[in-house]
């Protein structure tokens, strides 16, 4: 499973071996400048949309790049856990769905500061 690290300036996704294969893309890092909003989604599987490059197995996980009218979404969540959206702005990557065992605690943390 991805590890997400969290430091004062950036917010890493380190993929393992398998998931850099399966999604053709390597560790992502963000600056904690470009985020946004953050917000707790229910429906992690739902809530991916758009055309994939990556794994999607219905009803079970999804894991790669979703590409739709609204921007490229990297995607990384499994059935029955809650996850986070992370929108972006200047990056290639529009937005972030993290699927994660306490959403709230990531959410506060990554919160945008005032």
């Amino acid at each position: 499973m991805t590890e997400i690290v969290l430091t004062e300036d950036f917010l890493q996704l380190k993929l393992t071996t398998t998931e850099k294969v399966v999604t053709t893309h390597g560790d992502i890092s963000v600056p904690r400048s470009a985020i946004t909003a953050v917000e707790i989604v229910d429906d992690a599987l739902g809530a991916a949309h758009g055309l994939r490059i990556g794994l999607g197995l219905p009803g079970v996980r999804k894991l790669g790049t979703w590409v739709s009218r609204s921007g490229r979404e990297f995607v990384d969540v499994r059935k029955g856990q809650p996850a986070i959206r992370v929108q972006l702005t200047g990056q290639s990557l529009s937005s972030l769905l993290l699927g994660t065992d306490d959403p709230q605690a990531l959410a506060a943390a990554l919160a945008p500061k005032a």
